[in-house]
């Protein structure tokens, strides 16, 4: 999408949804079509980004037919077993199980922040950004932080340790043509850390419509999701695709294979860990930090350790300023976070 065609989106989505939030239902429904492209445009640098970049001379239609299939599967899975529940109770934690009956207007605009940071090539957390706003106690918000800065370390640790103690099978392991059971893996892999993802992320997009969906709202639900996802790998990936292309050796099949298995069971320890939500982004932004660290100390890339700690650094503070705006948005709209917070600083 020209620069030009994005700004004229962005106006008319602020004035749709200036016009829907004061309808419960329209705000619903507008808050998820604007979150169901946003959040998956952002987060598709942590599940999809090494599938598109490392898939790039096969056709968009093979890709998007693949990944919207495991899709369908997933949160059809979740509306069969949890009883119309789309996020696999990932809503039901604390804080978080009840529908909004309401909008603000920043609660339903707030999907078209993202997509901003997203052509801004900001990886940030829509945990954050689109769940902060509905959290009905300040201690809820708290807890989603917690796990998701936890994860952070677990994947950075993690990923020093593998990209380190493996580094010399790594090599050797990256040397010359790849077999064709490499792609196998690979697309085995990105299937697996897709669903996973969506078993942690649905709620994101979920959170503005009823905790348990009609067969006609499941049916909207899935299909305006799937046809999403058409869209984005029909541009080949949002500009946030960057963010994984500058990466080292991404493109190469087995590396992008390793990646998606080492954080698709980070991703599945903590879905089994606990219900609350948490933010993906801090989970991958951590691995591929914590890789980068490695290969350059073990001199398997072309980057100085100032290079490689720069690289770190500013994707570590767009997810901070992400976080941040986050919260300003949170404090908004969200009366209940407010004067939550107000009262435990003193300040009501």
């Amino acid at each position: 999408m020209k620069e030009r065609a994005f700004l004229a989106f962005l106006g008319f989505g602020f004035f749709v949804a200036g016009i829907a939030y004061q309808h419960p239902v329209a705000g619903a429904w507008v808050g998820f079509i604007f979150a169901s492209y946003s959040a998956v445009a952002n987060d598709s640098i942590q599940t999809l980004g090494t599938f598109i970049s490392s898939n790039r001379k096969l056709p968009w239609w093979l890709l998007w037919l693949f990944i919207g299939g495991i899709f369908l599967a997933t949160v059809t899975y979740s509306w069969f077993v949890f009883d119309g529940d789309v996020s696999y109770q990932r809503l039901s934690a604390k804080g978080f199980e009840t529908a909004p009956v309401s909008f603000d207007y920043l609660q339903v605009a707030a999907p078209l922040f993202l997509l901003i940071l997203t052509r801004l090539k900001m990886p940030v957390s829509t945990t954050f950004l689109l769940l902060s706003g509905f959290a009905t106690t300040a201690a809820s918000i708290g807890a989603v932080i917690s796990k998701s800065l936890s994860g952070y370390g677990i994947a950075l640790a993690l990923s020093i340790f593998v990209w380190t103690a493996g580094a010399r099978p790594l090599e050797r392991m990256l040397k010359g043509e790849a077999h064709p059971l490499w792609r196998v893996a690979q697309w085995g892999t990105a299937g697996f850390l897709w669903s996973v993802w969506l078993m942690q992320d649905a709620a994101n997009i979920a959170v503005y419509l009823p905790r348990s969906l009609s067969g006609f709202e499941f049916i909207a639900f899935a299909g305006i999701i799937f046809f999403g996802l058409g869209l984005m790998f029909r541009m080949g990936g949002e500009k946030i695709q960057e963010v994984v292309d500058e990466k080292s050796s991404v493109v190469d099949v087995r590396a992008a294979t390793l990646i998606n298995l080492v954080f698709a069971v980070i991703l599945l320890y903590f879905k089994m860990h606990s219900k609350m939500p948490m933010s993906t982004t801090w989970v991958f932004v951590g691995l591929l930090s914590g890789r980068e660290l490695a290969m350059t100390w073990r001199r398997s890339n072309n980057r100085t350790m100032r290079e490689t700690l720069r690289m770190i650094t500013k994707d570590l503070t767009n997810v901070t300023i992400g976080l941040l705006v986050s919260i300003i948005l949170a404090l908004a709209v969200n009366d209940a976070f407010r004067s939550q917070l107000l009262v435990g600083l003193g300040l009501r």
